[in-house]
């Protein structure tokens, strides 16, 4: 699916994006060949239209791995693709495996990364491709308020593939702005030094606050209004970044930082809590709360939500389908939580007066989808095992609604569905970043309440206001869990459940599901156990580093410990 952003075919920058830490040997004179498809060096440097383009480019990646990316190049992160990020999490399994269970099941290896084996190698070739282009740019004949902001989008990107690497693996290595090419000595030490965590975080932060002087408040083509890098998006990252530093696992920056960093983003006026309703907040091309993102247009095909995750009955896949452990952590309309002792929550009718982030995020039997309703339910559910094309009848009993949008097609979706924005930033995660940072360094004063009420309170969700005279660690447990519901599947849990070092918690219980009989026009409802031999070993807070990636490296790239 092609993106919005445009797309070049590129000669030795792009080439040698194969970069040392994702190379083999090359062959030196078969890159001095400049194909006669790819816009050559020269072009490039010599005409600022393509060179903008060149850096738009860099938004995107390249794809590694089968099943990821269908039709377009990847972005930031997994995004929309089968497998989704948080079915390596304790919100979703994915029921046809690709390559999830093993992490979920805590086998992840250096020889063996499932679907996490990506991040290392395209993070540095993006990374050598930003060098190359901040290294030229002042070749480029163009304004210096065009050169400035550009130079502002490379470093945000950079800095983002730097986040990347360093909330999988901790300790990344420093390239600096040298470019390094193929014929420079690929086999020095310093090529493979890993630096300390610290070290790295404060660098990808030095970098976005020179990225954030230098890009505009806002981007004046519609065109490109979120899908390029923003004052706000640098600050938005940097934000995110804080937080990280201050958390128990990195322990490299302060909690007063991280939340100085968020109010940053507040402090700006620019972005508001959508209020359309949670759940039309991810259908909608733009909208007040989306601070970056990336767009898709139609006829650019890339996974196709609708058909990938829709339940079975409905002649779509069932792909990352909810686990009953996120479902249990919905609160009540009234604000109890399940176990509370004085909750409003009946076991026979477990989905009745739930947070309405809950229906807006899972299908579940009963719910209302298109123009029929969801049944799980056995026997006889059109949803369930004994429907249509049952080998895609969900493992948990639940499928996934968030991101759908129901007026795209389910059957022969292609070139027509998909056009949802794939949303980074939005500032429901500065908010709950404030309010988090803010607890933590003061504990719950009335603007950590005013941050997280105002996510609960918001036209569309509606939740009460949390209870007055919450300790620090109540608080705590609250703004937790609040992040839980509100940014489900976002690419989040899988990141705050390791820097909050609780993963050896949340991540070693089993993945649950819902048996749901009929009889007559009575449930009943049965715990069960949806994926099994789930685990997580210490080690796992961090990924390993590929094996080839150590290998190509002549084994003086350090492994992350355990591995």
């Amino acid at each position: 699916m092609k993106t919005m952003i445009s797309i070049k075919r590129l000669s030795l920058p792009a080439l040698a994006g194969a970069m040392l830490f994702s190379l083999s040997a090359c062959d030196q004179n078969f890159l001095d060949v400049v194909p006669t498809d790819r816009v050559s060096d020269a072009s490039i440097l010599s005409d600022s239209v393509l060179f903008e383009a060149y850096v738009t480019n860099r938004y995107m990646g390249t794809r590694l791995t089968d099943k990821e990316a269908e039709g377009t190049l990847p972005g930031f992160g997994r995004g929309f693709e089968y497998a989704m990020w948080s079915s390596v999490t304790d919100e979703s399994i994915y029921n046809n495996d690709d390559n999830t269970w093993l992490i979920q099941r805590g086998q992840i290896a250096p020889e063996n990364t499932g679907i996490a084996g990506t991040f290392w190698g395209r993070s540095y070739r993006s990374i050598r491709e930003i060098n190359y282009a901040l290294a030229n740019i002042a070749k480029v004949p163009m304004s210096e308020g065009r050169r400035n902001r550009l130079k502002g989008e490379l470093q945000f990107i950079r800095a983002f593939r730097y986040h990347d690497l360093i909330r999988n693996y901790g300790k990344v290595v420093l390239l600096g702005d040298k470019v390094y090419e193929v014929s420079d000595d690929l086999t020095s030490p310093e090529l493979f030094q890993r630096s300390e965590i610290k070290a790295g975080l404060d660098y990808a932060i030095a970098q976005l606050d020179e990225a954030a002087a230098l890009l505009p408040a806002a981007n004046d083509n519609t065109t490109w209004k979120l899908g390029r890098a923003t004052k706000g998006a640098a600050l938005a990252l940097k934000s995110r970044l804080a937080l990280y530093s201050a958390s128990p696992l990195y322990n490299a920056g302060t909690w007063q930082q991280a939340a100085a960093a968020a109010k940053a983003v507040m402090d700006l006026n620019k972005y508001t809590l959508y209020t359309g309703g949670y759940g039309n907040l991810f259908t909608t091309t733009d909208n007040s709360e989306i601070i970056f993102g990336r767009l898709y247009a139609v006829g650019a095909r890339h996974v196709c939500l609708e058909i990938a995750n829709g339940p079975n009955g409905y002649n779509a896949w069932g792909g990352n389908v909810p686990v009953q452990n996120l479902v249990d952590d919905y609160e009540m309309m009234d604000g109890t939580r399940i176990t509370d002792a004085n909750t409003s929550y009946d076991p026979k009718n477990p989905y009745k007066n739930r947070d309405p982030r809950f229906y807006a995020t899972i299908l579940y039997n009963g719910a209302s989808y298109r123009t029929s309703t969801v049944e799980t339910f056995t026997p006889g559910g059109k949803d369930s095992k004994d429907g249509p094309s049952n080998w895609n009848t969900s493992k948990t009993g639940y499928y996934m609604k968030k991101f759908m949008n129901d007026n795209l097609p389910i059957d022969n979706p292609w070139d027509v569905a998909g056009t949802q924005t794939w949303i980074y930033f939005r500032y429901a995660e500065i908010l709950l970043n404030y309010a988090e940072a803010q607890n933590e360094a003061s504990g719950p004063d009335a603007s950590v309440y005013a941050a997280v009420n105002a996510i609960r309170q918001r036209t569309g969700v509606g939740m009460p206001a949390l209870p007055a005279g919450l300790t620090q660690a109540q608080m705590r447990e609250r703004i937790r869990n609040e992040r839980r519901i509100e940014l489900a599947f976002e690419e989040h849990r899988f990141y705050d459940v390791r820097r909050w070092k609780v993963a050896n918690v949340t991540e070693n219980v089993p993945a649950y599901g819902i048996e749901i009989g009929k009889s007559g026009s009575a449930f009943t409802y049965t715990r069960k156990e949806a994926l099994t031999g789930r685990s997580f070993a210490d080690k796992q807070y961090w990924l390993p580093i590929p094996r080839t990636e150590i290998q190509a490296s002549n084994n003086q790239l350090e492994q992350n410990p355990g591995y």
